[in-house]
């Protein structure tokens, strides 16, 4: 029950965050290149995505299962805290790599919903200024995932401690979020599609974009694609 819960909850919490990205060249559905962005389609992604993360936690940490117990409004109110120092009690690669990766995800997720978002890493305006609005987006499902209804302070209750709580997680998930988009266009771009014109065989092509592009493969799957999916390059098994 108390998941059901918190899966009806992440609805009311993602809509109003989603709403305030939708300025004057961004729109509620399917939208043409010129028109803007289809912000339903990434509000749906973006809960799969949730989803994932957070039935990983409960699957694979014991932690988190044994604070599933208790009053849940009680507990998620303990739990929701402005953090009072920068780091919270999780390990450096955690912080430092797995946040900005899956910021990257949502942003991607962004990405995959704005038409006008150039597919390649490029210097120009255009590619900056929407690898920045996925990066708002990437700040917005962070703050979602750590303090949101569905969230770490309600599926675990992280932060019911005041030490499991830092700004660390508010403050790199998206700037890191938007380093890992930038440098995985690059690696896409200048590494992988090298590598692909050199290598025939589709099991190694799979290896390669599993390893160059984690943000974009944790993408794919919320979005119900195949995990190493390229819309311009897809892989042939004969």
């Amino acid at each position: 029950m108390r998941f059901q819960i918190a899966v009806v909850a992440l609805i009311l919490a993602l809509f109003p965050s989603s709403v305030l990205l939708a300025q004057d060249h961004l729109t509620v559905g399917v939208q043409d290149d010129e028109e803007g962005a289809d912000i339903l389609g990434a509000f749906t992604d973006s809960i799969r995505l949730l989803m994932i993360e957070h039935g990983i936690r409960v699957g694979f940490q014991q932690k988190t299962r044994a604070e599933l117990r208790g009053n849940f409004w009680h507990d998620y109110r303990r739990s929701v805290r402005i953090p009072g120092q920068w780091d919270d009690t999780d390990s450096w690669a955690v912080n430092y790599i797995g946040h900005p990766i899956h910021g990257a995800a949502a942003g991607y997720i962004w990405l995959d919903h704005d038409p006008g978002a150039p597919k390649h890493i490029s210097f120009d305006s255009r590619y900056w200024a929407s690898r920045a609005r996925a990066t708002a987006w990437a700040a917005s499902y962070s703050l979602q995932f750590e303090i949101g209804l569905p969230s770490e302070a309600s599926i675990g209750n992280v932060g019911m401690r005041p030490e499991t709580t830092g700004w660390v997680d508010h403050v790199v998930t998206p700037v890191g979020a938007f380093g890992f988009m930038v440098a995985e266009d690059a690696v896409d771009r200048y590494l992988v599609k090298w590598a692909e014109q050199r290598i025939r065989n589709p099991v190694f092509r799979v290896i390669i974009r599993f390893a160059a592009n984690p943000s974009r493969t944790l993408t794919n799957t919320a979005s119900g694609k195949l995990p190493w999916h390229r819309p311009d390059r897809p892989l042939r098994w004969r």
